[in-house]
């Protein structure tokens, strides 16, 4: 070995000579030893490069809601194959089915981003409090819903359709799915204690399990193999309230075994009121964003109506696009924690290139949907029996909406940066925006054209509108929050700005 001056040099012959070295050679194993200790004995979420621990949050999300998307669909397809109208009951239920995932998951969007705030704060008691007060409202939250499966479901179906056979089992199929709906609101809250803490893994497995009960209950439920009863839409309302109740045990079950930074125990609980209030405060927008979203649908089912088949095209279109989004939303689901953790640390690099990395992706997800609905339309819809009806009004049907996609992968990443950061309100009022002011108006004034196909432009023309504010109020929190935060000791950034 011969000493040089502090650098490795490499030979012709292929051997090194380890050379003396120098200051900052020294200076930085210093500082890969530091940051190796400190990713094991300090949270992930405040250590570990960013664009890993993004994928590593991430990546299990997207891969179960890709799951999810699949069992969605196939459930579709296996009730498209008892008629169109059964497929139809099916599709219509879809404004109160996402209403229910509001609730839930708008409550759930509350914890989990308080949660982690806490978390990163260190405050580790008052974090299992808001986790158990969180359990408590999802299970209140469950009660709302069995009044609406006994007492609404068969006026809603009859607000929507005129044919007979489409209001029996719609009315059947929803009515089974709000009075057990106790596991969608457990499997959401459980899945996202995992996330709040990084567990993502657990939570994926979560609901791929869930997800395989429902893809093998389906065939079997609603056509009567191996000896069960055959119980048509029934069969797929009782196989996708099943998945979920298994997954929400399940859930349970790695909360209490493998969060160990959270301890659920209901002995001498109360409501804390001034902690269901916080989450609320998160929790609340992004319910009433996503019940937008309810109404939205909704409307749109009435404004179709008058075009027969649109109702189905409709329904169809949001089987298949959960394909897109779902990856979207499970990579917000990584990423809000991350966003909320670093917020409270005070750690304004981490949660800017947090932000910047998901919008990236999420863009980058969204193109690839457009390509390939631009392409395939037909043999997308051909996975529904369609009719020949059904064929020719979805094929432009899907090319015009899909046009729509990348723009929502920004707004959708950037509404959830705000929720993060606490101020769910600009994504309540950009959806609002969207989806009530110039999606719903601009599809009834093209519907009075007499042309379906003008309809599917709404879409664009909204998620257009939905960039630019958007935009708008990310300059704005820009200014208010994130570049204040870090500012004081406490990382109070909301406090600094003021």
């Amino acid at each position: 070995m011969s000493v040089g001056h502090g650098k490795l040099s490499g030979p012709a012959h292929g051997s090194y000579e380890v050379q003396n070295p120098g200051p900052a050679f020294l200076g930085r194993m210093r500082g890969n030893m530091q940051r190796e200790n400190r990713e094991k004995t300090e949270n992930k979420m405040g250590v570990m490069p960013v664009n890993r621990l993004l994928i590593s949050m991430s990546l299990p999300m997207m891969i179960s809601m890709l799951v999810q998307a699949l069992y969605n669909i196939v459930d579709s397809i296996f009730v498209a194959q008892i008629d169109e109208y059964a497929l139809r009951a099916v599709s219509l239920a879809f404004p109160i089915q996402s209403l229910m995932i509001a609730l839930s998951a708008g409550t759930a969007v509350g914890i989990n981003a308080f949660l982690s705030k806490t978390l990163g704060e260190k405050e580790f008691q008052k974090a299992n409090t808001i986790a158990v007060n969180g359990i408590f409202i999802e299970a209140l939250s469950y009660l709302l819903f069995v009044m609406i499966g006994i007492f609404v479901s068969g006026p809603f179906y009859a607000s929507q359709s005129s044919i007979p056979q489409v209001r029996e089992y719609g009315r059947t199929y929803l009515t089974i799915c709000c009075v057990a709906s106790i596991g969608i609101f457990m499997q959401t809250t459980f899945e996202r204690l995992l996330q709040s803490t990084g567990k993502t893994i657990y939570a994926m497995i979560t609901q791929g399990v869930g997800a395989c009960i429902n893809l093998i209950l389906d065939p079997i439920l609603i056509f009567g193999l191996l000896g069960a009863p055959r119980m048509g839409v029934a069969g797929a309302a009782l196989a996708t309230v099943a998945g979920q109740i298994v997954a929400a045990v399940l859930a349970a079950i790695f909360n209490v075994t493998k969060n160990k930074e959270l301890k659920l125990s209901f002995r001498g609980f109360r409501p804390n009121g001034g902690l269901i209030l916080r989450i609320y405060q998160v929790g609340i927008p992004s319910i009433i964003m996503q019940a937008i979203g309810s109404v939205m649908t909704y409307g749109m089912n009435l404004i179709l109506e008058a075009f027969g088949t649109a109702q189905t095209v409709f329904g169809v279109y949001f089987k298949l696009q959960s394909f897109v989004f779902m990856p979207v939303f499970g990579l917000n689901n990584g990423m809000v924690p991350i966003i909320a953790y670093n917020y409270g640390a005070g750690n304004r690099e981490r949660v800017l290139k947090t932000m910047k990395s998901s919008i990236i992706y999420a863009v980058c997800i969204m193109f690839l949907g457009i390509l390939i609905m631009e392409i395939f339309p037909g043999q997308l819809i051909g996975f529904f029996n369609p009719t020949p009806e059904l064929l020719e009004q979805g094929i432009p049907a899907l090319r015009t909406i899909c046009l729509s996609f990348c723009f929502a992968g920004y707004c959708i990443v950037v509404g959830s940066t705000f929720q993060a950061l606490g101020n769910g309100i600009y994504s309540m009022c950009v959806s609002i925006a969207r989806q009530l002011c110039v999606l719903l108006p601009v599809a009834y004034l093209f519907s009075l054209s007499g042309n379906v196909n003008m309809i599917w432009w709404a879409f664009p023309i909204a998620e257009l509108a939905s960039v630019g504010m958007s935009t708008f109020f990310l300059a704005r929190i820009y200014k208010k929050i994130i570049r204040h935060i870090g500012e004081n000791a406490g990382g109070d950034a909301l406090t600094a700005a003021r």
